[in-house]
C-alpha cells in the first residue's frame, strides 16, 4: 500500500521510557481525532496536539508507494551504523497507515520498531515498543503496551480515571506509565503540577519534551 509520511528525520527520543536514545522518527499524515487544521481544532476530539502532521512536506516527507521503498529511506536516514537500528512511527495516528508489510520490511533491515499512537486502533502484529497516549473522549480501545503516556492535566480523563479503567482485573496493563506536562501558556504549572502528582503517586512518572528543552527536532 501507499504511505503519505509528513516528515522523517533522525533524532533522539524525547520523552518517556526511551528518552535520549538515537532513533529515526517516521511521521505519518493524518490522524483520526483531529484534522491537524486549525479551523477544525474546537470540535476536534483532541484539541491540544502541537504537531503538524498535514501533508507530505516536512523534512523527509513525501508519498512512497511500498512498503519497501518507505523502509529503504528510514534505512538510510539512520546511516551505516548496524546496531541498535530503532524506529518510531507516529503522527498524526500512525496506526492509519503502519501495517505488517512496513513491519517486516523494517525488521528486514534490523530495525527494532516503536509506535506512538492514541490506542484507539488495533495495531498489526510485530510492533515490539507499543506507547498509548489516551485522549478524552476518543475510543481508547488499546489498553496493554510497554508505555502509557498520559498528557496532563485532560478534563475527562486524569490519572485516577485511567488506573480505574486499567485495573489488574481487567486484564489490561502496561510496563510504564507517565504523565507528560500539557504544552502550551499554562506549560510551567503544568509541568508543577505533574510533578507532585508523580511524587504522590509514585506508580506515575514525569515525562518532559526533553527534544523540544535542547533544542532538536
Amino acid at each position: 500500500m501507499p504511505y503519505a509520511v509528513k516528515e522523517l528525520f533522525p533524532t533522539l527520543q524525547g520523552e518517556g521510557a526511551q528518552a535520549g536514545r538515537a532513533a529515526v522518527f517516521c511521521r505519518f499524515a493524518g490522524c483520526n481525532l483531529w484534522s491537524g487544521r486549525e479551523a477544525d481544532r474546537a470540535e476536534a476530539t483532541c484539541r491540544f496536539c502541537d504537531t503538524d502532521f498535514v501533508g507530505t512536506d516536512g523534512e523527509g516527507g513525501g508519498k512512497f508507494p511500498d512498503a519497501e521503498t518507505l523502509a529503504a529511506a528510514i534505512e538510510a536516514c539512520w546511516g551505516e551504523e548496524r546496531a541498535y537500528r530503532y524506529v518510531v512511527f507516529t503522527g498524526g495516528e500512525p496506526l492509519l497507515q503502519l501495517d505488517e508489510e512496513l513491519i517486516e520490511a523494517m525488521h528486514g533491515r534490523g530495525f527494532e520498531i516503536a509506535i506512538e499512537t492514541n490506542g484507539t486502533t488495533r495495531p498489526p502484529s510485530g510492533i515490539d515498543w507499543i506507547c498509548v497516549s489516551p485522549k478524552a473522549g476518543a475510543n481508547w480501545s488499546l489498553r496493554r503496551g510497554d508505555e502509557l503516556k498520559l498528557v496532563f492535566p485532560q478534563a475527562g480523563l486524569m490519572p485516577e480515571a485511567v488506573e480505574e479503567i486499567l485495573k489488574p482485573a481487567s486484564g489490561n496493563a502496561f510496563r510504564h506509565y507517565f504523565l507528560q506536562p500539557m504544552d502550551g501558556p499554562d506549560q510551567q504549572r503544568n509541568i508543577a503540577a505533574a510533578a507532585d502528582y508523580c511524587r504522590r503517586h509514585p506508580r506515575w512518572r514525569l515525562s518532559l519534551q526533553t527534544h523540544k528543552l535542547i533544542g532538536i527536532p
